[in-house]
């Protein structure tokens, strides 16, 4: 099989959770295409090396975390303010459990670098070593971007009136 059949046989099978992982990061679906196709080129033109590691799918998920990071780096977007509140849910005698439309807007508005750790902990469920190794970066740095991101989404819920049910963890 030559190198454009292997390259093209990787990206239909794992294309699926490379764009989930490029959405998650991204924020946004047309954002998670530019990112993954962004980083795809940069994948199809070193593949006859990517192909050869152990697990070449770890290595392109490196690459969008690092593309997406470096973007941003380039351009600073700046913050986005919001004109109203999320709406919050109606009481209920259950633990309250936070609605995916509600923290996702909060996720989407953090900084690139601590965005994509709050993906790659929560939403890919990788260990702070993982993602630093994911990142190019310390342990530290990933704790730190964690609680720094974790301090922001805590502020935004406290004022949207909703505090209880945040899990420390």
């Amino acid at each position: 099989m030559n190198t454009d059949e292997d390259f093209a046989e990787f990206v239909g099978a794992r294309w699926a959770s490379l764009y989930r992982l490029a959405y998650l990061l991204a924020a946004s679906p047309t954002g998670a295409e530019d990112l993954l196709q962004t980083t795809l080129e940069k994948a199809y033109v070193n593949w006859p090396r990517i192909s050869k590691m152990g697990f070449p799918e770890a290595y392109v998920r490196r690459m969008l975390a690092n593309t997406l990071v470096s973007s941003r780096r380039r351009a600073w977007i700046g913050e986005q303010p919001w004109d109203k509140l999320p709406e919050t849910a109606d009481a209920s005698a259950e633990v309250p459990v936070l609605d995916r439309s509600l923290i996702w807007p909060l996720v989407c508005a953090l900084p690139a670098r601590q965005r994509a750790v709050i993906v790659l902990r929560y939403y890919e469920d990788l260990s702070e070593a993982q993602i630093a190794d994911a990142l190019g970066c310390a342990v530290g740095t990933v704790k730190s971007q964690s609680s720094t991101a974790i301090g922001a989404l805590r502020r935004a819920l406290s004022a949207a009136g909703i505090s209880e049910g945040v899990d420390e963890g």
